[in-house]
């Protein structure tokens, strides 16, 4: 290589956005820590300032503070773990344009690292318009996601005591699992309640039997003799009161999501209601809010549709889709879009004009795994996605039908918060000929395609 040649690569090293224009001159980029945050805006010329700051109140105020003397008016901060909320909200507070970034869009070449260095690939990126905004709902809905999401991690602590009260049970031969198809229903908690408490005859115990328990008290006393070791006992004891210890957390969770959605769009008009339907009413789950309804006309009110009324969207479902998402869905242009940040749509990968991959991504976007739940609750059902899983069942494996089913559901989600319009189930009669028609259409091309004709039988 010639002297020339190693020169002129040394300059397009030095400049690599050489030709390019700045689209955000304003521009400001920061790199989050644990101790410290490096902010990084633009100097004269060519050149760039950073400054690191510490990350307590006074700190984050005065960060706003120095980006407002050299008039930035656009930041962009990477998605660290949960460090940037602070930072994200006291600048938005004080009228800054704020961009969360996810991790892979600042990945660099392999070399140098430190913070400085990554504040001011941000700034030069973000400077460029190179950098896409993560999603990030309404202000007034983000209070109410954080409560329901600390409601599910609750829930989930909760759970391993649940397995350990079962684990007692069957350490101490005391068949209940076998009796009963869930021993933190009525009947399971009032037995156990019943043998902390130091009962043991098996007769006494089955007469805590629910009166709507498929199996009958002599069933359930058989299930019932066991060896009483006092470790067992006092395993279940403390298991027990670990149990009813989140389950009034949770109802306490409850009461303040309950008084949140009072206080969020107070003035906003609900509208007419429908009365729920028969499926509606019969629904119920053990970890679902007790006021459903009272919650449903919250939703309703909230984003101008009821998306409860989706087949297969209950009222959990529809509060997890509305407080992940909200409600102004502005920011995906099309269905599509919204799709893909769920984690429903496939993902091409495309070279030479070749599909090299086409599947979806793994995500732990919590409005698609909702959505996959409400598609897993239709497969047998009779509606019009009922039979759209069963017709992707026969041609695909249950994990693919349940992506492309909750695909169709979310498009319907889209289109009501995007269009305010309420949903209008399709009867199935009616789909089963739409789809023949499709199908003829589509046949009847093919055979033309291979110089063939259709001939009605």
């Amino acid at each position: 290589m010639s002297r020339k040649s190693k020169r002129t690569k040394g300059i397009e090293e030095a400049r690599p956005f050489a030709g390019m224009s700045r689209v955000n001159a304003d521009a400001a980029g920061v790199d989050i820590g644990a101790i410290e945050i490096v902010a990084c805006v633009a100097g004269d010329e060519n050149t760039q300032i950073v400054k690191a700051f510490g990350n307590y109140t006074v700190d984050l105020q005065a960060i706003g503070l120095w980006l407002q003397e050299h008039n930035v008016k656009t930041v962009a901060m990477e998605s660290t773990g949960v460090y940037w909320i602070p930072l994200f909200e006291v600048l938005e507070s004080m009228g800054f344009k704020c961009l969360l970034i996810s991790s892979r869009s600042l990945r660099r070449v392999p070399g140098r690292k430190s913070d400085i260095i990554d504040a001011q690939w941000i700034q030069t990126l973000h400077s460029y318009g190179l950098l896409e905004s993560s999603f990030h709902p309404q202000a007034d809905v983000v209070a109410l996601r954080t409560l329901l999401r600390h409601r599910a991690q609750m829930l989930e602590h909760r759970a391993p005591h649940i397995l350990h009260m079962q684990k007692s049970m069957l350490q101490m031969n005391v068949q209940l699992s076998q009796a009963l198809s869930d021993i933190t229903g009525e009947t399971g908690i009032a037995i156990m309640r019943a043998i902390v408490d130091g009962e043991r005859d098996p007769e006494k115990l089955a007469a805590y039997r629910d009166r709507n328990c498929k199996k009958s008290v002599e069933e359930i006393g058989q299930a019932l003799t066991g060896t009483w070791r006092e470790e067992h006992l006092f395993v279940l004891k403390q298991s027990l009161e670990m149990y009813d210890f989140y389950t009034r957390q949770v109802e306490a969770c409850d009461a303040e999501i309950e008084c949140l959605y009072a206080l969020t769009r107070p003035d906003w008009d609900m509208g007419e209601l429908q009365p729920p339907s028969q499926k509606q009413r019969n629904s119920h789950s053990k970890n679902a809010p007790k006021n459903k309804e009272e919650i449903r006309q919250h939703l309703k009110r909230i984003s101008g549709v009821d998306l409860s009324a989706v087949d297969g969207i209950g009222v959990g479902v529809a509060q997890t889709v509305i407080v992940e998402c909200g409600t102004d869905l502005s920011q995906f242009p099309k269905e599509g879009n919204y799709c893909s940040w769920l984690g429903l749509a496939p993902k091409h990968e495309i070279s030479g004009g070749k599909v090299l991959k086409n599947k979806t991504l793994k995500t732990k976007n919590r409005a698609g795994q909702a959505l996959r739940m409400a598609a897993q609750s239709v497969k047998n059902s009779n509606c019009v996605f009922g039979m759209m899983f069963r017709r992707f069942r026969a041609r695909m494996d249950n994990r693919q039908a349940t992506v492309a089913t909750a695909h169709a559901i979310a498009r319907v989600v889209y289109r009501m918060l995007k269009y305010k319009v309420e949903y209008e189930s399709i009867d199935v009669t009616e789909y089963e000929k739409k789809y023949e028609e499709q199908q003829i259409k589509y046949v009847t091309k093919k055979a033309a395609k291979l110089g063939f004709q259709l001939v009605p039988a």
